[in-house]
């Protein structure tokens, strides 16, 4: 085994990053990490956040270099990791995602509707523009992405790009175990996990030959919620009628109306939220004395995405042959889509990456296969539409969507909220909205 290896953090300064310093920290006899760089173009969140991953690495007594950096080839540059973690415009830019569709009766959410589909026009050049770099600079490395949305980024990346690059998500490690949990079932139990990033259902529970879905389907099992979306939950007669346990994202397709309405009459947006505790936490992360993960970062809505990204760097770099749920190419584990489209699925993960498991082939539920196609074929045209800053690519996306789908709404929201974010978008420098 090498002495040590490079990891490199793009996009840093987030105040997610003391969990992911605390993931590697508790399993430092398996990564032996020699250098970290965090890197970031935000000199305040770079300084307050890094500092405090510096004291943390300190008071954990290790031996790593931990390098606060502006420079991104200088991040990048003989990496064997790279995991981004960005969101281009910051907090201020997801809250006009979810407050300017609002006006228009449509949904502003980080991932989905019109306001993720916004999020993933700002963010796939800039990642791929990444990837560019690494392919100079790190070639060897693997791209470990949670930057949202996390799926449609996989889709840009894994189709456009030669570098190695999983996607990852915390809503998986979340519902598996949720499930495991209430089924009082050890952690070997095999639980499918399929579908896109966001749209994703448990579709099998097996332990020693046994097949526990039935079962938790008459009990009406719910995979959990998580802390960063109004859930309303599922009854057992949608989940009799999914004849699968549908993760807390499909809250947005199956009760639409009712998240609709709940988001145009919030007090405050979930960004908004955010907006407030990341406020919170760098004043806390300021403290000198502190130099461990403060428990506020809990209501931040990423639990347990540390450990996600641990342990995909673990199995790879060790090639422990473990299965984990990832965002990779489908290659026929889901023979309902292409082999290359990107899809979220359970996956056995070493060091060639990741090998999809294939879905039991009894599963047909046509609701969930029409459902996840559609999304897709809204995810192929949102990556051509971010890549060409065309305005066409952009409106086929978006009159595909379930969640938008109303073409009057659609182009002018479209328009309102390309002039909102127009620094971010250069790709739609052209682009105008026609007179009436």
């Amino acid at each position: 085994m090498q002495e040590g290896i490079k990891i490199a953090i793009i996009g840093a300064g987030s105040t997610y990053s003391p969990e992911l310093m605390e993931g590697f920290i508790n399993h430092k006899n398996d990564i032996p990490l020699k250098e970290l760089y965090l890197m970031d173009i935000d000199d305040r969140k770079l300084n307050i956040v890094g500092g405090l991953c510096q004291r943390m690495f300190k008071h954990a007594e290790m031996d790593t270099d931990v390098v606060l950096t502006k420079d991104l080839d200088l991040a990048l540059k003989d990496a064997s990791f790279v995991c981004a973690q960005i969101r281009v415009g910051k907090l201020p830019a997801r809250v006009k995602d979810e407050k300017i569709p609002a006006k228009y009766g449509l949904l502003g959410q980080e991932t989905n509707g019109i306001g993720g589909f916004f999020k993933g026009l700002r963010t796939i050049p800039v990642i791929l523009d990444i990837c560019k770099r690494m392919e100079k600079l790190c070639p060897d490395a693997w791209l470990i992405n949670f930057s949202n949305p996390s799926g449609m980024i996989a889709e840009a990346v894994l189709n456009n790009s030669p570098i190695k690059m999983i996607g990852l998500c915390n809503v998986p490690i979340n519902s598996v175990d949720s499930v495991r949990r209430q089924l009082n079932l050890p952690k070997e139990a095999f639980v499918e996990y399929m579908g896109l990033n966001h749209l994703a259902w448990i579709t099998k529970v097996e332990y020693q030959g046994k097949d526990y879905l039935e079962e938790a389907i008459k009990q009406g099992l719910d995979s959990g919620n998580m802390k960063n979306i109004p859930t309303l939950g599922f009854s057992k007669e949608l989940i009799a009628t999914c004849g699968a346990i549908p993760t807390s994202y499909l809250n947005y397709y199956y009760h639409k109306d009712k998240m609709v309405d709940k988001a145009i009459h919030a007090e405050k947006c979930r960004g908004e939220v955010c907006m407030e505790i990341e406020e919170q936490l760098l004043e806390i992360y300021s403290n000198s004395e502190v130099n461990t993960k403060p428990e506020l970062l809990s209501k931040r809505g990423g639990a347990r995405y540390s450990e996600v990204a641990i342990n995909l760097i673990d199995a790879i770099y060790n090639d422990r042959q473990n299965i984990q749920v990832v965002n990779i190419l489908n290659h026929g584990a889901m023979p309902f889509l292409g082999d290359n489209d990107a899809v979220e699925i359970s996956a056995i993960i070493g060091k060639d990456g990741a090998k999809p498991i294939p879905i039991d082939p009894k599963f047909h539920n046509q609701s969930i296969i029409e459902l996840i196609k559609t999304i897709k074929n809204y995810e192929k045209h949102a990556v051509k539409a971010a890549m060409t800053g065309s305005v066409h690519e952009a409106m086929y996306a978006l009159m595909v969507n379930p969640l938008v789908f109303d073409y009057d709404k659609a182009y002018d929201c479209f328009f309102e909220l390309l002039e909102a974010h127009r620094e971010y978008l250069p790709q739609f420098k052209d682009a105008k909205k026609a007179e009436n």
